[in-house]
């Protein structure tokens, strides 16, 4: 019983909001209105950080490596894209719109990563991304082919919001998207149903003999991570007025794992911080020498590994590991 109890509070306690992150979200938000000319940045990090926090639900929870997640991000894009062309312009009915098809595909898709080794989901995944991308390039009657689908006009947000040129609007409104979503998340993973999903990523073996329903577990994960890649896709299409091939590719999809990499997986806020590192690295680099951005962020990434990220960040922790070290050796 005490057990049981201990286990509750510290989900609760998990769950809790920490007395740090109001005051983040506050500076996201005040963020296009400080710098109004950085807007367009700050709605692209808002995009890309929903994107890998859809892909750390994936992998960080459930242990499933996917190359083919931007199958869920282009989906979105095409799916709001075409739907305000030819039904209503209306961002928010647009967004859902794109997270319905991209759930859809995911259910779809979740009934395949069921069966076969990791090797196996993860050339699933490929596949189904390299699919839609060729789908997408033959249908040109419908998506504009390799030209892409252009001239996608979005009306107000909620009826009043227009967008401006500067993004500010765009900016806000796909940080309102991604600060719902990252709440919904954060609040499901924390529940008893969610402390789940770290028994069937550790050893789903073990996790089926003591009843866990674990091809369950992993089928609506993988459901409800493509409907918040779809989101990104269909925020990306909607804040840009285009939707072309590139949001398919493999580079979408592995950009995304590197920013789990840098800010780690199985805590959500690590796809937020990898988004933030990773854009702001690709625009300072590529600004400088923009010919070998890829050299310097493979280097950053190859000493985050051998480093490791806890060090990296505190770097007085080198001192005291050597230290130690030589005490030791005395």
């Amino acid at each position: 019983m005490d057990a049981h109890m201990d286990a509750r509070t510290q989900l609760l306690s998990s769950a809790r909001m920490r007395g740090w992150e109001p005051l983040v979200w506050l500076v996201a938000f005040a963020m296009p209105f400080a710098f109004p000319g950085h807007a367009l940045i700050v709605n692209e990090v808002a995009i890309v950080a929903l994107f890998a926090v859809s892909l750390d639900l994936v992998l960080g929870y459930t242990g499933i490596v996917s190359l083919g997640h931007a199958a869920f991000l282009g989906l979105g894009a095409y799916a709001s894209a075409l739907f305000a062309k030819h039904v209503m312009p209306d961002p928010v009915v647009g967004l859902l719109f794109g997270m319905a098809c991209a759930t859809l595909l995911g259910a779809a898709c979740s009934l395949t990563i069921l069966r076969g080794t990791d090797l196996t989901r993860l050339m699933v995944t490929l596949g189904m991304a390299l699919i839609l991308m060729e789908l997408a390039n033959k249908l040109d009657w419908l998506t504009g082919g390799s030209d892409g689908l252009q001239g996608v006009m979005m009306g107000p947000v909620l009826g009043r919001f227009e967008f401006d040129l500067y993004g500010q609007t765009a900016a806000w409104y796909s940080l309102t998207v991604l600060l719902i979503l990252f709440a919904l998340a954060r609040r499901w993973v924390n529940s008893p149903w969610g402390a789940t999903l770290m028994a069937v990523r550790d050893n789903p073996l073990r996790a089926m003999a003591i009843g866990i329903p674990v091809h369950n577990r992993l089928a609506v994960v993988y459901t409800v991570a493509a409907a918040l890649a779809g989101a990104a896709g269909a925020l990306m299409a909607q804040t840009t007025g285009f939707a072309s091939l590139d949001v398919f590719a493999l580079e979408r999809s592995a950009d995304v794992m590197l920013m789990l990499v840098i800010g780690g997986v199985g805590w959500l806020y690590g796809g937020v911080v990898g988004a933030v590192v990773f854009k702001l690295m690709h625009d300072v680099i590529s600004g400088i020498t923009p010919q070998y951005w890829t050299f310097w962020i493979g280097l950053f990434l190859v000493v985050l590994v051998m480093v490791g990220r806890e060090r990296l960040i505190r770097p007085w922790l080198w001192f005291g590991r050597a230290a130690d070290q030589k005490g030791g050796a005395q």
